[in-house]
């Protein structure tokens, strides 16, 4: 039987608006003829004539923050400690087991920009489609956002996570969870909003601290899972790059159908 292989990641891209401005990529591209003169600096005696139509290689050099693009949170992004009292792992100490399990979609992109998703609204999900979380399994919600990437309004697009909703997956052993919207949580300005109004700090980050109690990665950014044809009976494969001591790699996590 043939595999489907749906690619669940953004592209890295320069100057994209959907990112605050202080993490917005910046790319500087260097060409092929470029390349040969620099390859004339590696070879000493090389006429860049010599070279395949006088060109030589392209590199690119890059500016950007390990949250860049679709990327995946290590818990020591949320805290220094996990599991009540544990140090927290970094992106480079996530177990590689965790990062090919089989896959679940839950469809959220009903809900209004900012909306809370609940625990109720999970187990109503998995009861719609029928399946029952299993330890490890690679839990994907999808509200829609990413049909806004590139745009300045995909920072406050999208529903997000709570806390009780995150350990309601945490509870049932799942490891690792992604989001096609910039945050697990809600779009920050909806947390801001909600605290200046209510000064209730239980409002702000509460699903990315709910790693603090046990310890977590979730995937941000992805896009496409309204391309998986079925809510689950697939596998996502989501190797982070490994990056010393960081509190997030950039990741190309991918459906197998």
């Amino acid at each position: 039987m043939a595999i489907q292989y749906i690619d669940l990641s953004v592209k890295i891209e320069a100057g994209l608006p959907s990112d605050p401005e202080m993490m917005i990529p910046k790319i500087d591209y260097m060409g092929h003829r470029e390349g040969a003169d620099q390859m004339e600096e590696f070879f000493p005696g090389l006429k860049k004539q010599q070279l395949p139509k006088s060109l030589g290689w392209a590199v690119e050099f890059m500016q950007l923050t390990t949250h860049s693009g679709t990327h995946m949170d290590a818990p020591y992004h949320y805290h220094p400690t996990m599991d009540r009292g544990d140090a927290a792992i970094t992106i480079d100490e996530v177990p590689l087991e965790w990062c090919f399990q089989d896959g679940v979609v839950l469809d959220f992109s009903h809900k209004k920009d900012g909306e809370r998703i609940s625990a109720n609204d999970v187990e109503e999900c998995l009861k719609k489609i029928g399946y029952i979380i299993k330890p490890l399994d690679i839990v994907l919600v999808r509200t829609g956002a990413d049909e806004f990437w590139g745009k300045p309004e995909y920072l406050i697009k999208g529903a997000g996570m709570t806390r009780e909703s995150t350990l309601y997956l945490l509870e049932r052993g799942v490891k690792i969870v992604g989001i096609d919207a910039w945050s697990w949580d809600r779009p920050l300005p909806f947390l801001a909003k909600e605290f200046q109004e209510t000064g209730d700090p239980s409002v702000i980050w509460e699903a990315h601290f709910a790693g603090i109690e046990k310890g977590y990665c979730h995937m941000e950014k992805l896009t496409n899972l309204d391309k998986i044809p079925k809510s689950y009976g697939f596998k996502v494969a989501c190797f982070p790059v490994k990056i010393k001591a960081a509190s997030a790699g950039w990741v190309r996590p991918v459906a197998m159908v």
